[in-house]
């Protein structure tokens, strides 16, 4: 595929006018991708709000059945964009959207959220974000209506995904809450904001607090409806693991798969052991062994961030040039303290003109001023350069070749994470994890990531458990006994994640199920081109056509199987 600036084509048109609506009718999206215009607003969640989000993407596929493509460039848009729009049509019309609820991705975190992303330099910074405040009681109103509407056709969260939104939102509707510190600590110019502003951020903060209050009521009031089974079943997991993987695959041989995937990184890993801690040495006690040496720890949180600086930048000095073409302005990465204590790693894209870079933040839970490198390198690569930050940044730089929907809008699970799980392992045969500790880190984090995958597909298919987990049916208790095993992570952070993987079917799995699709999409490539394959020309084919499903992907550099 041509990576040379090309024409606006009426494909690209339709797809842009697309990614305008989007924005105009989700001011929070509009905000994610550095859109300005809309940050003093919220999406509305209403019925009518979702349903016109569904009317742009029918709108959007009727006028894409009626152009015609001019190139490759275009047929990839065409597909990408009816798989992924014809997925949020599904969804929304099996109720999925209206019942949106879970501990970590629904219309009750993205509200807070995406407040993270706004700046604060000025008193007009501040004044917007105070709008936006007192745009919360509205936006969680209209969310209230469509979990009633979900209600009334069955359609409510399992019990556990209510009981800890309920928490989520009392916490955000205390005393101390995000709402408040976050307007107290407005410093404009280094300043106290006038007192106008002043007013208006702690009446906004006070607005947001009560209707979070008032949506644990809701949730209390709903509470009464929802299921004690946390598995949604087959015909609802199967739904959403297209979504997120952006690719059909056969469930029950990729159950087996993970369970085989499993055992293979345990039996890498007691290799590593060894090499740790002399013959006999156990995964855990190596872990052990790691977490003591002082040489792998890091002090507070200003080491923790220089630290993981200097790591990002040795990486993309290392491979810009040689393994990866990075253009200058992706050689930039800001990495961040978050504002929050959740313990999650992440990272946020750049707008389109780079004005606000590509950041990796770390929400630092409360309390904890230790970190250990060993388990960490491997996460910088992976939220930044070969991972999130090279994919995501370099499309979005692609701007001569990719319209603005392919740059800036369109992402999938399946391939933005099992490209960042790929870029580990990819690092790691590149040698850059060949310290033992590192290597340990990146399989402790593989080996997560494979036992997600039979958990996750066990509960919510209620596949039979293996008897060295439980027997029977999968369960949550057999999930917080098989992930504890396999996950060498506190507990209250192992808490949240399998609460997690309850309420988000078929999220967690696509993290390696995407890697394996990666790997099989490059071996598939190398077999066909045979020694004139090139790995590094490979990655720049495959990043230059942005994220989208996986099968398309596949379909865009291979051909239709």
């Amino acid at each position: 595929m041509t990576t040379t600036a090309r024409e606006t084509t009426a494909v690209d048109r339709v797809a842009d006018a697309y990614v305008d609506e989007v924005v105009r009718l989700s001011p929070i999206t509009a905000t994610d991708l550095g859109f300005g215009g809309h940050d003093g607003e919220l999406d509305d969640y209403s019925p009518d709000g979702l349903a016109a989000q569904a009317d742009a993407a029918r709108a959007t596929l009727d006028a894409l059945a009626g152009t015609e493509p001019v190139d490759d460039v275009d047929r990839v848009t065409i597909a990408a964009m009816q798989e992924r729009l014809g997925l949020l049509l599904e969804l929304f019309e099996a109720g999925e959207l209206h019942g949106d609820l879970n501990v970590i991705s629904s219309p009750l975190q993205a509200v807070r959220e995406v407040f993270d992303l706004m700046p604060t330099a000025t008193e007009d910074d501040w004044a917007t974000i105070a709008d936006r405040m007192h745009a919360v009681p509205a936006a969680l109103q209209g969310y209230a209506v469509s979990l009633r509407h979900a209600a009334e056709r069955g359609r409510v969260a399992a019990r556990r995904q209510v009981d800890r939104c309920i928490e989520q939102a009392e916490d955000l509707a205390g005393d101390g809450s995000f709402w408040r510190t976050f307007a107290e600590s407005a410093r404009p110019g280094g300043q106290e904001p006038s007192g106008a502003l002043a007013d208006r951020l702690a009446e906004g903060a006070a607005r947001a607090r009560a209707a979070y209050a008032e949506l644990a009521d809701v949730l209390r009031e709903l509470a009464p409806q929802a299921p004690e089974a946390d598995g949604v079943g087959r015909e609802r997991y199967a739904l959403w693991s297209r979504y997120f993987l952006g690719a059909k695959v056969d469930l029950d041989e990729t159950y087996e798969w993970g369970l085989e995937e499993l055992a293979r990184i345990v039996a890498e890993q007691h290799e590593v052991a060894e090499q740790i801690g002399g013959p006999g040495t156990t995964p855990e006690r190596a872990m052990e062994l790691l977490d003591a040496d002082p040489a792998r720890q890091i002090h507070g949180t200003d080491a923790l961030r220089a630290w993981m600086q200097q790591t990002s930048d040795a990486a993309v000095e290392a491979l810009a040039g040689t393994q990866f073409d990075i253009p200058e302005p992706v050689r930039r990465l800001e990495c961040m303290i978050a504002p929050t204590t959740s313990g999650g790693i992440y990272y946020t894209g750049p707008n389109a003109d780079f004005s606000r870079p590509g950041r990796m933040w770390w929400a630092v839970p409360e309390g904890v001023t230790e970190f250990g490198t060993w388990r960490e390198t491997t996460t910088v690569y992976h939220e930044g350069v070969p991972g999130h930050h090279l994919q995501v940044a370099q499309t979005v730089y692609r701007s001569g070749l990719l319209n603005t929907w392919r740059r800036l809008l369109s992402w999938v699970s399946g391939h933005g994470e099992g490209w960042a799980l790929y870029a580990e392992r990819l690092m790691a045969d590149l040698g850059f994890l060949d310290d033992p500790g590192d290597r340990m880190g990146m399989l402790d984090g593989q080996r997560m990531r494979a036992a997600r995958v039979v958990l996750d597909i066990g509960v919510h298919l209620g596949k039979e458990c293996p008897p060295e987990w439980g027997g029977g049916t999968w369960d949550a208790e057999k999930a917080w006994g098989f992930l504890s095993a396999n996950a060498n992570m506190a507990e209250g952070f192992l808490r949240f994640e399998l609460d997690r993987y309850l309420g988000w079917p078929g999220q967690a799995p696509s993290y390696k199920v995407g890697q394996r699709l990666w790997e099989q999409l490059r071996d598939e490539t190398r077999a066909r081109e045979g020694e004139a394959f090139d790995l590094k020309a490979f990655h720049r084919r495959a990043l230059d056509v942005g994220s989208i499903g996986l099968d398309t992907l596949r379909d865009a550099l291979l051909g239709p199987r």
